[in-house]
């Protein structure tokens, strides 16, 4: 039986994969559900992965099917795969119904910004692939590393403008249900943007000065530290906020906008160097 949960099903209810003990052949889509498979120990079960998968390093070394969301069902199904397990979030639509229609079993694994949500996809990852001991014992360990993110939280938190891209100083940022807003939650930051609006959004210069953050966060890049830095802090509206006047400018890597098992050390890390750029 072929299992594609939706995402509003996922959000509301605990998830009941099917398990396919004896897959061997398995087409993973989505980097936190590739880190799932690796932590659980089953990677040499993988044949091919996503784009999106990056982590651990030897995964890259397997054939790439493509960007989760542009996925074509040509490409997913020339890798030969037995099971099929994925981000609820991957696409397009028509894409998944074809590969359903293929026979080949599709599990989907919720894809959120929550320590709940982290949980839901070991357990469900665990149960689709036979190893659900496992997969309690990793969710255990993730658990306990959730937990533990409590004392990063203050009174004082710094407040942080998360910026996705910048498009010619126009700048593309991040408001609430992002994964950028879920780590800075978790990192014991507040997210300037998350009370205005949902998902990403090209802002104004007058809304970023109004929102006066005390440090910018991007994502790592090509473009080497400090030549983004520069280019970030100088655009005029920046400049005009606490965070440009003061050069508190840090990034993260891209993977922390993925919740996974490595979630809870990305907020640590995060914690850590907004720490250091405000003076805390």
């Amino acid at each position: 039986m072929k299992t594609l949960a939706c995402l509003a099903c996922l959000a509301a209810a605990p998830v009941f994969a099917q398990s396919y003990p004896e897959a061997d052949a398995i087409v993973s889509i989505g980097g936190p559900v590739t880190e799932i498979i690796y932590a659980l120990g089953e990677g040499d079960r993988i044949i091919a992965r996503d784009t999106t998968s990056l982590y651990p390093p030897e995964v890259e070394e397997l054939p790439d099917v493509g960007y989760m969301r542009q996925l074509s069902a040509e490409g997913v199904l020339s890798v030969g795969p037995d099971l099929i397990v994925t981000r609820d979030t991957a696409g397009p639509p028509e894409v998944i119904d074809q590969l359903e229609a293929a026979s080949i079993p599709v599990v989907g694994v919720p894809d959120g910004y929550t320590e709940d949500t982290v949980l839901a996809a070991i357990r469900t990852i665990g149960t689709a692939l036979g190893v659900e001991a496992e997969a309690e014992r990793l969710a255990g360990t993730v658990a306990d590393d959730f937990a533990e993110l409590g004392d990063l939280h203050r009174a004082d938190p710094p407040r942080v403008m998360f910026i996705l891209s910048n498009q010619g100083g126009r700048l593309n940022v991040a408001g609430d249900d992002t994964g950028a807003n879920g780590i800075l939650a978790l990192a014991g930051a507040e997210n300037v943007m998350a009370a205005d609006y949902k998902g990403y959004k090209i802002m104004s210069d007058e809304a970023i000065i109004a929102a006066a953050p005390d440090v910018v966060v991007m994502m790592t890049g090509e473009e080497e530290h400090e030549a983004r830095r520069g280019q970030i802090l100088s655009l005029p509206a920046i400049a005009q906020t606490p965070a440009g006047q003061n050069g508190a400018f840090v990034t993260v890597d891209p993977a922390a906008l993925s919740f996974g098992p490595r979630t809870a050390d990305f907020a640590r890390e995060l914690n850590a160097a907004l720490d250091a750029a405000v003076g805390g």
